[in-house]
């Protein structure tokens, strides 16, 4: 690495002179694309190596347990040192095995520190994503997080939800006029899905203590950017979850950090790897906002490179977001591959000592076509690339390697222990108790005030006279249920709460002040 930059790989008499990814344009974001196994996931791993290095903080999703070897010095006994060394000859570059800060997280607590975030936090529009959720049914999920935070019912996890959703199905009849109907098979196909939800591993998601972004966004004591890894292995069984938890992430991180215009370097890297994940079927206002978040959260110091298989895979409005590439190799075996393959090489600025799409069929693994920003951030003509190899360890570590470092990062102190306080489920058993207790006494004076009758009449019969007592009294009906008495009181405060509803950001997370 450079002062000024990231040595991504070079030369060689057919190749490029020095390649860099200047860290002032860290915040223009990138894309790694190429086919299984053109590597990808080393391009990935010395990038990350490069920004810790210069005091970045980085995330990243180890789908294949690979990138764990960040945490571990390489090795001159590893199988491929020798041809590291060959590599490093040829391009030029002063090879120095080492470590580098690492802490690792895991949606289910297993192969890292728990990560956790609120239903609150996560927000109706990714929420709907996340189950798949029809039109009408996101409307329903709109107006449950617009009732709990005008009614100050704190969803942290699945049950809080699960309950709020009983909740306005019992108060179908009064949320109606203001939100319209909300139908009891509606709600009935949304808690379907949270079930669903529940088996994929959502219910380890939801809760608290939540992910505080200050714990990945931190340095060594040496300077050195932290790098997260998010253990991906297991979530990938559940794309969906996986995809819209990243998406969640770089919210958070578009919502939480301030404007810094344009740094020396940015403050965080984010790499979103399977990308095409995030993309798949997802319709067209979510990919609007995505667009939008990437377009925006660079002036927050955030560079965010999606690492596919296919540029193809990134819709244009996002791909045009994305100033740093590198390309793997691409097949073309199919007339599909073939009109993506052409549509890769116009993506880049033509090289007149090769031709691009040529050279796209042709890089070995460990090798790609390159462009980075160069000065006032103008993309610079396409290169072939030797990739430079990576300082840490390639590939998986060993589990006790691996709870060393968790232990080490002591991130388990503060996000081990689950922690369930009183929220939206709590609040509503309690008020569904209060309301069996006022329905409770208001049966028992019905039933005093009938014996009272039943008594002046029996005295009538031996006394002509008129008792001058009235039995009109107001009688509470035993039809009064608990559904009707929680209506009743929501009439009364939907009209003096609106105001108080949470901001919620542009992708629907909670808003928070700073």
């Amino acid at each position: 690495m450079t002062e000024a930059g990231i040595f991504v790989g070079g030369g060689g008499e057919a190749y490029a002179t020095p390649q860099e990814l200047l860290l002032k344009f860290g915040n223009r974001h990138g894309l790694i694309a190429g086919a299984t196994g053109t590597g990808k996931t080393v391009t990935l791993q010395i990038l990350a190596e490069g920004f810790s290095a210069a005091g970045v903080p980085v995330f990243l999703s180890d789908v294949k347990s690979d990138l764990a070897g960040l945490a571990v010095a390489g090795s001159a006994d590893a199988k491929l040192h020798d041809a590291f060394m060959k590599r490093c000859s040829t391009i030029g570059y002063d090879l120095q095995y080492q470590s580098f800060p690492v802490a690792f997280w895991d949606l289910f607590g297993e192969s890292g520190t728990p990560i956790r975030t609120t239903v609150t936090e996560m927000g109706p529009l990714l929420l709907s994503r996340l189950m798949d959720l029809s039109e009408a049914q996101e409307g329903v999920l709109n107006i449950a997080f617009r009732l709990a935070d005008e009614e100050g019912l704190p969803l942290l996890d699945l049950k809080d939800l699960q309950s709020m959703l009983v909740w306005i199905g019992q108060n179908a009849d009064e949320i109606a006029l203001r939100y319209g109907n909300v139908a009891s098979a509606t709600i009935g196909a949304i808690q379907r899905q949270l079930l669903v939800l529940e088996n994929q591993g959502g219910t380890r998601l939801f809760g608290e203590p939540a992910l505080e972004l200050s714990d990945m966004i931190r340095t060594a004591t040496d300077g050195r950017g932290q790098i997260n890894i998010l253990a991906a292995d297991k979530l990938m069984a559940s794309p969906r979850l996986y995809a819209t938890f990243l998406l969640w992430l770089l919210s958070e991180l578009f919502e939480e950090l301030p404007e810094v215009g344009n740094p020396d370097k940015p403050r965080f890297v984010f790499f979103f790897d399977e990308a095409h994940l995030l993309f798949d079927d997802a319709p067209k206002a979510l990919i609007d906002k995505v667009e939008q978040v990437a377009r925006l959260i660079r002036s927050k110091g955030v560079g965010v490179f999606f690492i596919t298989q296919n540029p193809a895979d990134v819709p244009d409005d996002v791909l045009g977001q994305l100033g740093n590439r590198v390309q793997h190799a691409l097949r073309a075996f199919t007339a599909k591959d073939q009109k993506e393959l052409r549509s890769a090489a116009q993506n880049y600025r033509p090289n007149p000592r090769f031709d691009t799409e040529t050279a796209i069929k042709e890089v070995g693994t460990g090798e790609a076509v390159t462009s980075f920003l160069e000065a006032k951030g103008v993309p610079s003509v396409v290169e072939r690339t030797l990739i430079r190899p990576p300082a840490s360890q390639l590939g998986p570590i060993t589990p006790e390697e691996r709870r060393a470092v968790i232990q080490s990062s002591g991130l388990g102190l503060k996000y081990d222990k689950v922690i369930d306080r009183d929220s939206a489920f709590e609040r509503l058993q309690a008020r569904a108790a209060e309301a069996a207790e006022a329905a409770a006494r208001a049966e028992e004076e019905e039933e005093r005030l009938e014996e009272e009758a039943r008594r002046e009449k029996e005295a009538r019969r031996y006394d002509d006279r008129a008792t001058g007592r009235s039995t009109s009294r107001r009688r509470s009906s035993r039809s009064d249920s608990l559904a009707t008495a929680f209506g009743k009181s929501l009439v009364r405060q939907l009209g003096t709460k609106t105001g108080q509803a949470l901001v919620r950001g542009i992708l629907g997370s909670l808003f928070k002040s700073r």
